[in-house]
């Protein structure tokens, strides 16, 4: 168990600091076709409720895809990150509907929903460092994820967005980790 804490953390870092060298131009590319890409989707296009988040920093943007997702006529929940790192659910009505929460992260200021919101949702977007090609998804450590995708019901299209180079042949993870069905990245939708 430690010894896999310690390839967790080590992959993590360098998953960072490779995020940390990519250009605002490359993310504003990356962000477009990411978006492109879920979009047509057929399990995003069916969809009638979405959870999704809102990306920060360096991570692959997820805002152009939030605001299509609403133009295209779809329920839009994202997380709201409590203090023992669960996640509540709240619905994104526009860019002026989030505030600054703790560590960085945006968060809708509309009313919450519970953190059984997200077992009612038709498709799960996700953020991550890394998934392998059985669909283990690399997340930060904080466990918010894992426990989110718990409530999901199995067969509930769940997708990781990330970079190319971080669809990896594996990566370390623990049994309270969950797999995901799918990653996007700049190039591609990639089904487990």
């Amino acid at each position: 168990m430690e010894h896999n804490e310690a390839r967790k953390l080590a992959q993590r870092d360098q998953l960072m600091t490779a995020r940390g060298r990519l250009g605002v131009a490359v993310l504003a590319a990356r962000a477009a076709q990411v978006s492109e890409l879920l979009l047509a989707a057929p399990e995003i296009r069916r969809a009638a409720c979405v959870a999704a988040y809102v990306s920060v920093g360096r991570e692959p943007g997820t805002g152009l895809l939030l605001d299509a997702l609403r133009a295209a006529g779809k329920r839009v929940l994202l997380p709201v990150l409590q203090p023992d790192n669960d996640l509540d659910w709240a619905a994104y009505e526009s860019p002026a509907s989030l505030a600054r929460a703790s560590r960085g992260l945006l968060e809708p200021t509309t009313p919450r929903l519970g953190v059984d919101a997200v077992a009612g949702v038709d498709a799960v977007i996700v953020p991550g460092l890394a998934v392998d090609r059985t669909g283990m998804r690399l997340g930060r450590g904080g466990g918010s994820y894992d426990r989110a995708l718990g409530r999901v019901p199995v067969g509930t299209f769940t997708c990781v967005v990330l970079n190319e180079a971080e669809v990896l042949d594996e990566v370390p993870y623990d049994d309270h980790d969950r797999r995901v069905l799918a990653a996007v990245t700049e190039e591609r939708l990639l089904r487990f």
